[in-house]
């Protein structure tokens, strides 16, 4: 199930209480305030940035893909999806997208997938469940790899076949194309900007992101 409702953001980077650049391959974490508005911006074009979001008050309430997909009744976020969390709750809402859809269903590379998906060689590779952890380790969350749900790949594209597969496509981002959430609960958000070499999503050439805050008006 596909969709797309690409909407313009009227935000001014220069208004922003937050803006950094984070280099291809680097993990983030950072705390999102309620009411504050956060951008994902696709600096290149087609840069995969896995995702997650936790409750920062209480980190065992986190994004939760089964009960955004249900809610929704779409495998594709876009301009008005609600993120839902494993309680049933509105965690951020997206209020601006002008790339089009981001996929739920890819999960993020690891060792593991990247040996069954790629090659034994590349099992060894950096990945983004490296990053995550390497996050979740420099942190004070008291989060671990079983806190580690299934994520949100903003910007991947990975269409699903009329049997049910996946497949690792051509990205449709471009350079400057950005989604933007509001946060409607005090949110933890980890990235991975994701560092594989392997996958057509990024053209194989992993790229810097820029994330901006707004404080809510």
């Amino acid at each position: 199930m596909s969709a797309t409702r690409l909407t313009q953001s009227h935000l001014d980077p220069m208004h922003a209480v937050y803006d950094f650049v984070l280099p291809a391959g680097e993990p983030w974490m950072h705390e999102i305030k309620q009411g504050q508005i956060f951008r994902i911006l696709d600096l290149e074009g087609n840069q995969a940035v896995d995702t997650l979001f936790y409750n920062a008050r209480d980190p065992s309430e986190r994004y939760s893909a089964q009960d955004t997909i249900m809610q929704q009744k779409n495998i594709y976020l876009t301009t008005g999806t609600s993120l839902i969390s494993n309680q049933g709750r509105i965690m951020l809402t997206i209020l601006a997208d002008t790339c089009g859809r981001h996929d739920t269903l890819g999960g993020a590379c690891a060792a593991e997938s990247n040996s069954v998906r790629y090659a034994l060689e590349k099992k060894h590779m950096h990945s983004c469940r490296d990053n995550f952890l390497i996050a979740l380790a420099r942190s004070d969350s008291g989060l671990s790899k079983r806190d580690l749900p299934s994520n949100i790949n903003f910007f991947m594209n990975v269409p699903v076949t009329g049997h049910g597969g996946l497949t690792f496509a051509d990205g449709v981002s471009a350079p400057g194309k950005y989604v933007e959430l509001r946060a409607e609960m005090d949110v933890l958000a980890l990235i991975s900007n994701c560092p594989q070499l392997n996958n057509p999503c990024n053209a194989y050439n992993p790229t810097p992101v820029r994330l901006l805050i707004w404080d809510s008006k």
